[in-house]
């Protein structure tokens, strides 16, 4: 087993390696690519969910469009500067065409922003990044987006909402993107075909503003499977793979006609912990009956976080690739906090953290967690779970496909979280601290887009007034500031709990290579010839 050494910190960071094997089929302009988890919808204001947001990378386009280190770049519009303390000025892109053959134009912008916060049956939607903000029309080229305090995050946030067209998308449902009948973007691959399950098709958009796409037609096929999407590319079925599984990268490093890439995502994996109800779904005193909702009180947070070895985690479940985490974000984004580190494996001032609370033969407990999601998912799971049990907390595990796990896991029948413990991720769209503090941590309200994934309904005011205060902080240095004091104050009152952050794995054939993704989208334009 081999641990993340520096090279893997590095965010780009990729290796080519070898030994003999398959073979390939003769270079074409058309490319297969195989994804471990499906986009739910073509909408892109649908789910703000790693799978639909990396296909619409590649179908639409954003005012800014971030590169595979989530620097953003002048996407559909060419400019932006704040004219004044709560102004924001956008001057858009000339001489685009939408798939459809519509002109891009500053209504397009207008309707889009209205649409994204409001898509109806959205599982987690795009408030969080339009609310608090007020789209005018100065012409047909320049936008004006207006805030009641002065708002540094402008373009990461709007970076991360796809532009529709005002003629076609804007009034569509996301039947109509599902059917192909609204899926007209700017991007530089159209939407061809859509069948669940299966496949998604797109073909080049050769009027592209940008760079000319590479490939004629790209598929994209969802395998579940680890190893069926292995033997799938050394059988010559698909040239590129995402999420390689731990276990095959050593077997991969012997052959010559494999190329491998490595990255450090911005991803943390973390739990959520139901402590806002006295009476928690799937807490149970021992021996099944009714109790207070343990969870609610910080020891018994602690004493979780304490349990759980995240090097073990590492080196036995990751095959050494993963970064135990501490915080939000890794080393090296903007607003991390020098002062967290990850919590040491400390069973036995666990157990003591939970005799003060008065729990000293611990409870039951059912930890949930997604099954097709994450890399090692359900095996994370199943590994805090005997953690867990082994200072007193006997916990059960449910794993659930992720179409199933995340409804559940946002809205039950009463219209709250279903569950009581629960693993899941969050990359930080925004490429800094805020992402992660408004969505995650923030209390949720809905009227302000704040707490949007705020699954555990964590709240303490406190927290809220410092994130706010960054929020409207025009100096840098001031910003990160608030930003790691929201941090430490949050992870200090163990609002979530850090496991680790993802070390991803791309696969391609020979003559092939992905350029690696902090947020690990995978994406037919990362896909480059050698």
């Amino acid at each position: 087993m081999k641990r993340c050494n520096l090279l893997l910190r590095s965010v780009a960071a990729a290796a080519v390696v070898g030994a003999a094997g398959f073979s390939a089929p003769a270079l074409a302009e058309d490319l297969t690519i195989a994804v471990g988890a499906e986009a739910t919808s073509i909408d892109p204001h649908f789910h703000n969910l790693g799978p639909n947001n990396q296909l619409g990378f590649q179908i639409f386009d954003r005012l800014a469009n971030p590169d595979e280190r989530q620097n953003f770049e002048p996407g559909l519009a060419v400019s932006w500067a704040p004219i004044d303390d709560t102004t924001w000025e956008f001057k858009l892109r000339e001489g685009v065409k939408f798939h459809d053959g519509s002109d891009f134009n500053a209504d397009d912008v207008i309707c889009t922003f209205e649409r994204a916060p409001n898509v109806p049956n959205s599982p987690a939607g795009f408030s969080t990044y339009t609310k608090g903000k007020t789209f005018v029309k100065v012409d047909d080229y320049t936008v004006h987006v207006k805030t009641d305090a002065p708002y540094p995050l402008m373009v990461n946030d709007l970076g991360n909402v796809a532009i529709v067209s005002n003629e076609t998308g804007c009034d569509a449902s996301t039947e109509d993107y599902n059917s192909g009948k609204a899926a007209a973007g700017t991007g530089p691959y159209k939407f061809v075909e859509y069948v669940p399950g299966d496949r998604i098709v797109l073909a080049a958009n050769h009027d592209y503003w940008g760079e000319k796409p590479t490939w004629e037609t790209v598929t994209i096929k969802p395998i579940k499977s680890g190893p069926s999407r292995v033997a799938a590319l050394l059988a010559g079925d698909v040239d590129v793979i995402a999420s390689v599984p731990t276990t095959d990268i050593e077997t991969l490093k012997g052959r010559d006609d494999v190329t491998l890439s490595q990255g450090v995502s911005n991803r943390v994996i973390y739990l959520h912990i139901d402590q806002f109800r006295e009476a928690s779904p799937f807490v149970k005193a021992n021996g099944g009956g009714d109790i207070k909702n343990p969870l609610m009180d910080k020891r018994v947070r602690e004493a979780i976080s304490k349990a759980i070895s995240r090097e073990l985690i590492r080196d036995r479940v990751m095959e050494g690739l993963s970064i135990p985490a501490g915080q939000l974000l890794p080393e090296g984004f903007f607003g991390v906090s020098e002062n967290l580190k990850p919590d040491a494996y400390d069973a036995d001032a666990a157990k003591a953290l939970l005799a003060e609370a008065g729990v000293p033969d611990g409870f039951e407990l059912t930890i949930h967690g997604p099954n097709d999601r994450y890399v090692n998912d359900a095996k994370i799971v199943e590994a805090i779970a005997q953690m867990l049990t082994r200072v007193g907390i006997k916990t059960q595990v449910e794993t659930l496909p992720r179409s199933v796990y995340f409804s559940r896991a946002s809205s039950g029948a009463d219209g709250l979280p279903e569950f009581s413990l629960i693993l899941v991720g969050w990359g930080a769209g925004s490429g800094e601290a805020s992402s992660p503090l408004r969505a995650l941590i923030a209390t949720n309200d809905k009227d302000k887009g704040m707490g949007t994934a705020n699954r555990g309904r964590y709240s303490n005011p406190e927290v809220d007034k410092v994130i706010e205060e960054a929020l409207a902080e025009v100096d840098d240095e001031k910003r990160a500031g608030l930003l790691a004091k929201a941090t430490e104050m949050a992870i200090g009152d163990y609002a979530i709990i850090p496991v680790h952050y993802q070390v991803n794995t791309w696969a391609s054939r020979k003559g092939l290579k992905y350029i690696p993704r902090t947020d690990e989208y995978t994406v037919a334009y990362g896909v480059v010839k050698e």
